[in-house]
């Protein structure tokens, strides 16, 4: 069972690579407009408040599974996002 430590760790790490990308993408195709790669950091910021807001929440029964519903849409909204950074312009 991943902990919440951890599994805030991993949305972080995730999350905050996916911007990343974005802003390298937007650096490097300085002659291309960003309101695409904008709305991609945007929904990585709102899938990150969900995630972490769900992580928090304290009246789950079964943490365990929990915490791998939380981990699993992680893995969906992220490669969800990494799809969209790729078709990028």
């Amino acid at each position: 069972m991943a902990n919440k430590r951890n599994l805030k760790k991993d949305i972080n790490y995730v999350l905050g690579d996916i911007i990343e990308a974005v802003q390298v993408w937007e650096l490097t195709n300085a002659e291309k407009a960003t309101k695409e790669g904008d709305a991609i950091i945007d929904e990585a910021i709102e899938v990150f408040d969900g995630l972490i807001a769900k992580i928090n929440d304290r009246s789950v029964e079964d943490k365990k599974a929990h915490f791998k519903a939380i981990n699993a849409e992680l893995e969906a909204k992220g490669r969800t996002l990494i799809e969209k950074i790729n078709n990028l312009g």
